[in-house]
């Protein structure tokens, strides 16, 4: 059987590499709560009994011009830094507003209206951020995308006014259930 290489999961459970520290959900259902969460990129991580288990895929970029991708690309370092000790794994689904929109209304919104794109290139490289998408699995996800974020313990406030700005914007009127976990690795990076 052929891995895809594009799917994250995220598993909370007993066990894994990020302790959880907090769990704040902001708007919808509340999530359960688990002391550990293990993140892998391809085949989902073995954690015995997991209370919970997100997925979603890496993907095209979207909303996003040349010249966008571009400063994005020449800011942003990857994730797994040694001196990314914090974590943060925020999933979100918009409602049906946003749906209902066209990719270029979306845009508008995203980037026109609410600079999601100016205000992340802000806070690069001290940042990491990898965005998957969970709409176009072939089964449902609680969440329209998982947002996993890395950056070291001197960052947090960074962080933080990274996250009251995106927050504040109009993008955000269409979130309509957001969880916050917070995380500290345990593990060493390989």
């Amino acid at each position: 059987m052929q891995t895809n290489e594009r799917m994250a999961h995220f598993v909370g459970g007993a066990t894994g590499q990020w302790r959880v520290q907090s769990v704040t959900t902001l708007c919808g259902a509340a999530w359960p709560a688990s002391e550990y969460v293990s993140m892998a990129q391809g085949p989902a991580p073995e954690v015995v009994a997991p209370h919970w288990v997100l997925r979603g895929l890496t993907s095209n970029e979207r909303y996003v011009t040349r010249a966008e991708k571009s400063s994005l690309l020449a800011k942003q370092e990857g994730l797994g830094r040694p001196n990314a000790h914090c974590a943060a794994l925020i999933p979100i689904r918009k409602n049906a507003a946003w749906w209902s929109c066209t990719q270029d209304e979306r845009r508008d919104i995203l980037e026109v209206q609410s600079k999601h794109i100016e205000i992340g290139l802000r806070y690069l490289p001290e940042i990491a951020r990898k965005l998957h998408h969970c709409r176009d699995l072939e089964s449902p996800e609680p969440f329209d995308f998982l947002t996993w974020f890395e950056f070291a313990p001197e960052n947090t406030n960074a962080f933080e006014d990274l996250l009251a700005a995106l927050r504040s914007s109009r993008e955000w009127s269409y979130v309509e259930r957001e969880v916050d976990i917070r995380l500290m690795r345990v593990l060493p990076v390989d």
